[in-house]
């Protein structure tokens, strides 16, 4: 026998209790909750009981509004399903109004559109819109209403589950091309020099730490690297490393070096910076065109280290460096002469690397003395280029016994013949 929708002339916005519809606050954490909107019951409807895959009872309790306006009201985070007639009035002309106002109002909620069996075009087009699922009024009873609700909420969870997928993927796909359009890009066109790097932001999901780095090639011939690590680890330093690294650039191809770029760095730090304590450490190094001798210049940063063919790595010498930029108002940063050799590999890193403990269990930092013997053994092993950068990092979060606290970016650049 057809089951009419109900009409609650009494109490036209309460929730009722028929038939296996319970009462308000009575409901089991398995029950469902269905809202139904329609404005010309003939009567009542019983909804049986359902019983969900481990054959426990589930109950539908029912809950009514003869308008939108009603429903709005009524419309609360426990309410699972909408049960809303295509015939109702809605706002404005449109076709499927009621509908399309009740999917924007409730877009977490699953949706029945209920119509006329001789109306199934237009039931067609409201599943189209985005209800779960559609009833004809002539063909409905109890039981097949009870389907069509369990049907519906399950549907909206997988779509809402698959749309949370999408997002996700989508999200790591543009955060994939941000990370791209915010790490450099080196430009070392005309040069024989191979570089590799590696950066793993401290903070958990972020796409950049307070590390930065760049390396590029000037027009007579010179390649200039630098590395360098803003204090803190919040987004503001993110930014502000790379408004550093980009200005590094246009100063370097500008033909600023040494002392000259590093005191107009640091004026953009301070004209940037959100507070007058912060500050960055800068390790810059600029090789000649025959790769053979390098400047090097350390505000407060960590020494590079060199690798030379068919000798152990070594730290390159780091006494007499200047302040981290932002310290010192008219600090000044020596440039250093360094021979390079014939082939080598020079490792540029950020503080990251060192400070993580020798061992799990172990109290003492790794430090650069540490991170030499690492290398050392890499060396060894035959890694090169991206793959020592690699089992370094790796390595490093291993004897960390987890993911490092600090920001870790790791630049290296090799002269061909060399271990790179």
């Amino acid at each position: 026998m057809p089951v009419p929708v109900p009409r609650q002339r009494g109490v036209p916005v309460a929730e009722t209790d028929r038939g296996s519809a319970c009462a308000a606050g009575s409901s089991s954490s398995g029950d469902l909750t269905l809202l139904v909107i329609e404005d010309d019951p003939a009567g009542t409807f019983t909804v049986p009981e359902l019983l969900d895959a481990a054959g426990t009872r589930v109950r539908i309790r029912i809950r009514s509004a003869r308008n939108l306006t009603e429903a709005e009201r009524l419309l609360t985070d426990d309410v699972h399903c909408i049960l809303v007639d295509l015939a109702l009035p809605g706002p404005g002309e449109e076709e499927l109004a009621p509908l399309k106002h009740v999917l924007r109002l409730a877009p977490r909620h699953a949706v029945l559109a209920l119509t006329t069996s001789g109306d199934a075009e237009r039931a067609a087009e409201a599943v189209r819109v985005g209800a779960q699922d559609h009833l004809f009024r002539d063909e409905l009873d109890g039981r097949l209403l009870s389907r069509a609700i369990r049907y519906a909420v399950e549907r909206k969870r997988a779509d809402t589950a698959q749309v949370k997928l999408a997002e996700s993927r989508l999200r790591a796909q543009e955060n994939a091309r941000l990370e791209r359009g915010l790490l450099p890009t080196p430009l070392l066109q005309g040069s024989d020099l191979r570089f590799a790097a590696r950066y793993r932001p401290g903070r958990s999901r972020a796409l950049l730490g307070g590390d930065f780095y760049d390396t590029v090639r000037t027009a007579d011939g010179t390649v200039h690297a630098m590395i360098g690590d803003v204090c803190g680890h919040g987004p503001d330093e993110a930014a502000l490393g790379v408004e550093l690294r980009i200005a590094w650039r246009a100063l370097t191809f500008a033909g600023l070096c040494g002392d000259e770029l590093l005191s107009t760095l640091q004026q953009v730090l301070e004209h940037e910076r959100e507070s007058e304590e912060i500050f960055a450490t800068l390790c810059t190094v600029d090789i000649a065109p025959d790769g053979r001798r390098a400047g090097l210049c350390l505000a407060g940063h960590p020494a590079p280290l060199i690798a030379r063919h068919g000798r152990p790595a070594q730290l390159l010498p780091y006494d007499d460096n200047g302040p981290a930029l932002g310290l010192l108002p008219r600090a000044r940063w020596p440039r250093r002469q360094v021979e390079l050799g014939a082939a080598w590999s020079l490792m540029m890193y950020t503080d990251g690397l060192i400070e993580g403990r020798r061992g799990p269990d172990a109290k003492q930092r790794l430090g650069q003395d540490g991170m030499v013997e690492m290398i050392n053994r890499q060396l060894a092993a035959g890694l090169e280029g991206e793959s020592l950068l690699e089992a370094a990092v790796s390595e490093v979060r291993d004897l960390n016994g987890g993911e490092l606290t600090d920001d870790v970016a790791v630049l290296l650049l090799s002269r061909h013949g060399a271990r790179r």
